[in-house]
């Protein structure tokens, strides 16, 4: 009989794990206890609101777009050996999880699977209307499947209530607004609001500032969404989001210019930029990583972030898949930890703090299934 949450791996794997081992090689830290004053505690702190404007949002903004080019055929042949050679580099810093499976899962024997997932790009591929950015019901029976053997988590900067319609599970954790709206598992009474709801919410430590959220939103669906074709506004509760990836792109610059001035007037709400999308969140210290933190001391484990040695006490081997920028600070943390895998989710080379890779929501579905046959072994 297999323990609930165990991956089972050849013995031959463990030496391969010595490959992936240079990926877990930090002193894990710790941090301290769970609930909502620790919840409270750790965002307690405001953060530098000077590097969110620094640079050039328009040069931001326009890496974010996928890459495309208008060239001669011999340049193109040219510029397409060199990113193939920039991509086998790249891999070989960040290998596919698929591919390294085997070693990847004996670095996890012996410990506790944590699966944390973000939802677009990752469970859905990024398309041009956000609302309709529905993932397919053979990932929907992965991400099922992994719930069943692991406690999985998904860690979205959508609205908690609009992830959780799109993922339609009732028995996963749900870390909406970039982490800063976290709900535990549910049952169908609960979904539909009441004192079981209330009662389930684990941590919204940015709860204050719900009425200044609610301002932005009217000032930038009026200046924003009103005035630049193609430009969106998205409410996710406890920040909001601006989707440029229907706006012109000589128009990009005005977006941004726009986005600014309304923040003007409220100096504690901060910018980010995602994959052509302008965030807009409270100004703490709060983030994808936190939530990774405060799930794991949820769930029982250590939230290791502040620089102690954990030892063998901590048997929780966490999987973050996403691919995002704002799941960097997800990856700094497993980093951080020195035993964990951070999974990016991308057909590009991109700096990141991810230990593996996987190229589109395809093979992050492969990789869940695999995930399910192992522990089912």
């Amino acid at each position: 009989m297999t323990k609930h949450g165990a991956v089972v791996v050849p013995e031959d794997a463990v030496v391969a794990a010595a490959a992936v081992g240079r990926h877990f090689s930090f002193p894990p830290p710790r941090t301290g206890g769970v609930g909502g004053d620790s919840c409270k505690k750790l965002a307690a702190q405001q953060i530098d609101l000077g590097a969110a404007v620094v640079g050039s949002w328009l040069d931001s903004m326009k890496a974010s777009s996928p890459r495309h080019r208008l060239v001669a055929p011999a340049v193109a042949a040219a510029a397409a050996d060199a990113e193939h050679d920039e991509w086998m580099w790249w891999q070989e810093k960040h290998p596919s999880a698929l591919g390294k499976f085997e070693a990847l899962a004996a670095a996890a024997k012996g410990k506790r699977i944590v699966v944390f997932l973000d939802y677009d790009g990752t469970l859905s591929p990024i398309v041009e209307d956000p609302d309709r950015a529905v993932m397919t019901d053979e990932m929907r029976d992965a991400v099922r499947g992994v719930a069943a053997r692991f406690p999985t988590a998904i860690v979205s900067g959508r609205c908690r209530d609009k992830v959780l319609s799109f993922v339609g599970l009732e028995e996963l954790y749900y870390a909406g607004s970039h982490g800063m709206d976290i709900q535990g598992p549910t049952n169908a009474a609960a979904s539909k609001g009441g004192e079981e709801e209330e009662e389930s919410v684990l941590c919204q430590p940015a709860r204050e500032f719900l009425p200044m959220i609610g301002e932005a939103y009217a000032a930038l669906v009026e200046k924003v969404e009103g005035v630049i074709p193609g430009a969106k506004v998205e409410n996710n509760k406890f920040c909001l989001s601006v989707h440029f990836r229907r706006v012109d792109e000589r128009r990009w610059g005005a977006v941004a210019d726009q986005v600014r001035a309304v923040l003007r007037g409220y100096p504690r709400l901060r910018l980010t930029q995602g994959r052509k999308v302008l965030e807009v969140r409270p100004a703490i210290k709060w983030d994808k990583g936190e939530a990774l933190r405060f799930l794991l001391s949820a769930l029982g484990f250590s939230a290791a972030g502040d620089g102690e040695d954990d030892g063998d006490d901590d048997d929780a081997f966490p999987i973050y898949i996403g691919d995002d920028r704002t799941d960097e600070d997800a990856f700094r943390v497993l980093r951080a930890r020195g035993h964990g895998a951070g999974i990016l989710v991308s057909r590009f080379p991109k700096d990141t703090c991810a230990s593996f890779s996987l190229r589109d929501p395809g093979e992050v579905k492969d990789f869940l299934r695999k995930l399910v046959t192992c522990a089912a072994a």
